[in-house]
């Protein structure tokens, strides 16, 4: 009953949903493309026998790309198929086709309406499900269900605030994570808020960021850019949310460190235009990445208004400040920073990523502050006293390298679970 109600306000919701879409188009057209695959309507493709995994964004995209890789080795006579619902993820996902011709198919899953599901996975009929992180759809669980399609859920993770908004929905969410085959959860503390939930078969298996290995030819960009700029120290904003950059900017503003230069990364790139409208309102002298032209003497902020350059961005820094943590955002993943070497200032919230946060913090390769002030001014200490600046970087090198391993450990669970599929 609970699932019928869900789906009668989901058909209810679709006019608004619509104009939802319309207004992110006005700042990303992709938003306006293949628009019946959100509906469950597909282009032809061959029949081979595929694994299908699930990553909504960039961020989940980039995180599965070890899995890819190793589920494309094992199983050499499937290709997989990439489902997203953003077009940055999409975009991001589209990086991976050229680097598997013919292995990869990319497409956007359908909302979580009964018939779209259903035609979903009558199309394209895979062999196994693959969800990354938080991506709970009742229906579609419901439809791999009553089609015998084992549905796993990877890199699992629920905060407590997801967790407190998923139990006042707990007649919709138990049974379909009751019906999923396996949960790789990436803490026990993951793990142990699924149950509480009603998940069952769950595997703590770690986070699969910390074994993606950052893009040579980013980290060398990030070189040359350092080999360029000099001596000065560079302070980064990573994946900044709304809000946030007023505050950075602000701080900044007042920081008496000299020829410092402030590297602002907003997250969402419809963003870049308004962010530049903020740094241009402080009157301070800055350029924007997707010029070309390297900052000057005089600049003061560059503004890094490119996608898929952040390794190259955190191999440049000297600090890294994570966006999303100012504000109650739960905070962007700093375990990329961390395998780039990069040390890394927390704000107050960090609960997307909290156990990696704590142990970043518990090793010395990040620090925590409560807001854009105090972060400056740890900034500005950090750079006066450069040998702690160096420990927190090795603290942050030996942090990823310690926490490898989570690819191996999915992998294994998802082989018992297509064993019985290719026993033949």
């Amino acid at each position: 009953m609970c699932r019928l109600l869900y789906s009668l306000l989901f058909y209810l919701a679709m006019p608004l949903i619509w104009l939802r879409l319309l207004w992110r188009a006005r700042k990303q057209p992709e938003y306006l493309q293949q628009l019946g695959e959100r509906h469950g309507f597909y282009a032809p493709c061959l029949p081979l026998p595929l694994i299908w995994l699930h990553a909504v964004s960039v961020g989940e995209t980039r995180a599965a790309e070890p899995l890819i890789e190793s589920l494309l080795h094992a199983y050499p006579e499937h290709r997989m198929l990439l489902t997203h619902m953003t077009p940055t993820g999409r975009a991001t996902g589209h990086e991976l086709l050229a680097r598997y011709p013919g292995r990869l198919l990319q497409a956007y899953l359908p909302y979580d309406l009964p018939d779209a599901c259903g035609r979903f996975l009558d199309h394209f009929q895979p062999q196994l499900g693959l969800l990354m992180e938080t991506e709970l759809w009742p229906n579609l669980i419901e439809a791999a269900r009553r089609r015998d399609l084992p549905i796993a859920l990877i890199n699992a993770r629920l905060s407590v605030r997801s967790q407190r908004g998923y139990a006042r929905l707990r007649g919709l969410i138990e049974p379909a994570l009751a019906s999923l085959s396996i949960i790789a959860a990436q803490t026990a503390a993951d793990g142990e808020r699924l149950q509480q939930l009603g998940a069952r078969q769950i595997n703590i298996c770690g986070n699969l960021k910390f074994d993606v290995t950052p893009a040579p030819d980013k980290l060398q960009l990030g070189g040359r850019w350092r080999q360029a700029l000099g001596s000065r120290a560079i302070w980064l904003a990573a994946s900044t949310r709304e809000g946030e950059e007023a505050l950075i900017l602000d701080a900044f503003a007042a920081m008496r460190v000299p020829e410092l230069l402030l590297l602002l990364v907003p997250r969402h790139p419809q963003r870049f235009a308004e962010v530049a409208g903020l740094i241009g309102e402080r009157r301070l002298a800055f350029c924007r990445r997707s010029t070309g032209e390297l900052p000057s003497r005089e600049t003061q902020v560059w503004l890094g208004d490119s996608m898929g350059e952040m390794a190259a961005y955190y191999a440049l820094a000297d600090l890294a400040l994570i966006g999303g943590t100012l504000l109650p955002f739960g905070g962007q993943n700093l375990i990329e920073a961390a395998a780039c070497g990069c040390p890394v200032l927390l704000g107050p919230h960090s609960f997307n990523f909290a156990q990696a946060s704590q142990d970043a913090m518990a090793c010395g390769a990040a620090r925590q502050i409560v807001d854009a002030a105090q972060a400056a001014l740890t900034a500005a200490d950090l750079f006066q006293h450069r040998a702690e600046l160096l420990a927190m970087r090795t603290a942050a090198r030996n942090f990823s390298q310690a926490h490898r391993g989570a690819t191996a450990r999915t992998l294994a669970l998802i082989q018992r679970l297509m064993a019985p599929r290719t026993a033949n």
